[in-house]
């Protein structure tokens, strides 16, 4: 089972081949820094996209020429399309976001003709998170995509949140879905939503995993708070999944904990056809490492 970030990168070397990785636009530091490590570690084989005349001296300490190619396109708009290109035509593995905005490079993913998502999926987004004071990953859903899902939305997060989890080795894991409070409430209407999923759960209509809601962040994850609340849960207090109501407090909650818990995590976009590495610019070296590591892990599984 896979209990720590740094065990992904561990997993994905034992994949017996190197994952193609198309980087759009692939011209700034951060980026370059934690493809070279996964190139070094000899899991990886990038196509950097973007301005060669950019890329060629940041690589120059990193990354040995021979193991990378570089397709020199200097328009953003340009370079990203290529690399969806790439990888919809199975040239590429994995694509992944460098220098360029996330709506531009989130509009050649999603292009009806040429993009990743295939017809009538879901987007959404899923990450596995560490913390130095919890005893597992947690696996947070949605918190970059999906501003306010809707019921389907929440059960496809669910279903994308569980393929990851059982990928890092948990058979069934437990899914909680948060709200401000465990009572069903006219004054709160998700949690009407979220006793509707758990009734799907129940009678087969989701599964691979164990479900209750609403529940709130302690009911969820601390053990000793369902006897104080006279709550029973089949959850136990010990969830491997949170599913969010809306993108606000997921992204509030997942950046509140980087900040201040020294959390780390490892992300992606979920619904495409392969997986799509999105990170914000300002994300540290490790996390895209991560990000990169895990994009490996979950090309097997497409």
């Amino acid at each position: 089972m896979i209990t720590k970030l740094i065990d992904i990168a561990a997993k994905a070397k034992t994949l017996g081949h190197k994952t193609r990785i198309a980087v759009a636009v692939a011209e700034d530091d951060n980026t370059l820094g934690a493809i070279s490590r996964a190139v070094n570690e000899g899991f990886v084989f990038p196509l950097l996209l973007g301005n060669a005349e950019t890329i060629k001296p940041l690589i120059q300490n990193h990354i040995d020429p021979a193991l990378c190619e570089i397709i020199h396109i200097p328009d953003a708009v340009l370079a990203t399309k290529e690399a969806v290109r790439l990888v919809r035509e199975g040239r590429a593995d994995v694509l992944m976001k460098g220098l360029v905005g996330t709506d531009k490079f989130l509009k050649a993913v999603l292009d009806k003709e040429k993009g990743l998502l295939p017809p009538k999926a879901v987007m959404s987004y899923t990450c596995a998170l560490e913390l130095p004071k919890h005893h597992k990953l947690l696996f947070i859903s949605d918190t970059a995509v999906l501003t306010n899902p809707d019921l389907e939305q929440k059960i496809a997060m669910i279903g994308y949140s569980v393929a990851m989890a059982r990928r890092f080795g948990i058979e069934k894991p437990k899914v909680a879905l948060i709200s401000a409070t465990e009572k069903v409430s006219a004054a709160m209407p998700v949690t009407f939503e979220h006793a509707m999923i758990c009734k799907m759960a129940e009678r087969g209509q989701i599964k691979n995993c164990t479900i209750d809601g609403p529940l709130d962040i302690f009911l969820a994850l601390d053990p000793a708070s369902l006897p104080i609340k006279g709550v029973k849960s089949a959850l136990g207090g010990d969830a491997d999944i949170l599913i969010f109501p809306n993108l606000e407090s997921a992204n509030s909650f997942y950046k509140g904990l980087m900040l201040f818990g020294g959390g780390e995590l490892a992300g992606l976009i979920c619904g495409t056809t392969k997986p799509v590495v999105v990170m914000s610019r300002s994300e540290s070296e490790n996390s895209k490492y991560y990000c990169l590591s895990l994009a490996c892990l979950m090309a097997e599984e497409t």
